[in-house]
């Protein structure tokens, strides 16, 4: 495939400037200039399920929408969304074999030249909106390419790529900001005072209006509702489908974006019902794996791998109604902040079998992960792999609530192996 001989050529070596990207851009024809109008979004956490809420809400509407995200779960395919649909073999391999010709024998990484080979395929068909999630941080990420996006988004920000997004929320926010163009609005998710500063410094520059979270938009469950108020009026909807407390913000995100662009209620109310995002908190119900674990366990999975995330996972587990104790199975990354994801879940589980994650060559060794694990609070052993960990498990618990969490790779290979 040709997907496998790119990464064989262009390793993972992430340039932290758009030089690379820009030239071949300028070598395509600057399909970039000729985008359906653009909503770019950046942030730590919910950038995913917020884009998705929006997709849909967008598609109610009747809008036909292009979308890019990253990384995939199974396929590549997933990645790029084509006016609704995913891109066919035959196109993303054109698409490819175009841009491999002209970017040459110049570098270039993965991620950069698949990007530009979306943005290319994007150029081409007709749509209403494109839809662009960041890979990493912003300000140089290859998808900052657009010069006067419809609009933006900041989900929230939190620590995490400190390698190359920097140490301090600060200095993170400043890399997310750079998403901001000018006289360009911006919805911006609830932030620390430290991210939000960043960010409103930034576009004070740029002229660029903000939407806050808790200035101009507002967000809250109320008797099983989910109630968002702007500057326009209040919408009083069902919950979102996408589980978890968290996933409220991600919606007030996603409703304060549709209001900006006059999208109607009904829409709006689709927005929330009809979001799908695998891996985030996603109950799995059939499936070889699903098998493993027996008629009386539950099996769930999630691709959150940093403190955000362990804290909006804890969070959500203590608010599952049956009452079942919880054993984790994970498999991080070493580029991860291991102990800070952990450390909330240590008062909601019972356990934690680590894993390594098989095929990634950064991954943390399963005898490391359990013993940051063990070094957090929890009780930890080690599995060869998933299927093992959950019949360890189930040997000791038959009617545990038994969840895959710490990374978006785990979770995709998880997703493959129980189809």
């Amino acid at each position: 495939m040709i997907l496998q001989r790119m990464q064989g050529l262009h390793p993972k070596i992430i340039d932290l400037t758009l030089d690379r990207v820009w030239r071949l851009l300028a070598a395509l024809g600057h399909p970039e200039c000729n985008l359906p109008p653009v909503i770019h979004v950046a942030g730590t956490n919910g950038k995913g399920s917020t884009l998705a809420m929006l997709r849909a809400g967008l598609e109610a509407a009747g809008r036909r929408v292009h979308v890019y995200t990253s990384p995939h779960l199974v396929r590549f395919h997933e990645r790029i969304r084509l006016a609704g649909e995913l891109i066919d073999e035959q196109t993303l391999s054109e698409l490819l074999d175009e841009c491999l010709t002209a970017n040459g024998s110049d570098p270039i990484t993965y991620f950069e030249i698949t990007t530009v080979a979306a943005l290319l395929a994007f150029s081409r068909i007709p749509a209403d909106f494109t839809l662009l999630e960041t890979g990493l941080g912003g300000r140089v990420d290859a998808t900052n390419v657009v010069e006067r996006p419809a609009l933006t988004l900041i989900t929230p920000v939190s620590i995490d790529h400190t390698g190359f997004l920097g140490e301090t929320l600060s200095e993170i926010a400043g890399e997310k900001a750079g998403i901001l163009k000018r006289g360009v609005p911006c919805v911006v998710g609830a932030q620390s005072e430290a991210a939000l500063k960043v960010i409103e410094a930034r576009a004070s520059r740029l002229d660029a209006p903000l939407i806050v979270r808790g200035q101009h938009w507002h967000v809250w469950e109320e008797r099983g509702r989910l109630v968002f108020q702007d500057e326009t009026g209040l919408l009083d909807l069902p919950l979102p489908v996408l589980p978890g407390a968290h996933q409220y913000e991600n919606a007030g995100m996603a409703l304060a974006a549709l209001r900006h662009l006059g999208i109607a209620e009904a829409a709006c109310a689709a927005a929330l019902a009809n979001a799908r995002w695998p891996a985030r908190m996603q109950r799995l119900r059939k499936g070889e794996l699903v098998q493993a674990a027996g008629e009386k366990a539950e099996l769930w999975l999630d691709g959150g791998h940093n403190p955000a995330a362990g804290e909006a996972i804890a969070r959500h587990l203590a608010t599952l109604p049956v009452m079942r104790p919880v054993h984790l199975i994970c498999g991080m990354l070493n580029t991860k902040d291991v102990a800070g994801f952990m450390r909330p879940l240590a008062g909601v589980t019972e356990s934690l079998v680590a894993v390594s994650v098989p095929e990634e060559p950064n991954t943390l060794p399963a005898a490391e992960t359990a013993a940051i694990a063990r070094a957090a609070g929890l009780s930890a052993r080690v599995a060869s792999g998933v299927e093992d960990a959950i019949r360890q498990i189930i040997a000791e618990c038959a009617h545990a609530r038994i969840l895959i969490c710490g990374s978006l790779y785990l979770a995709g290979i998880v997703l493959r192996e129980n189809a």
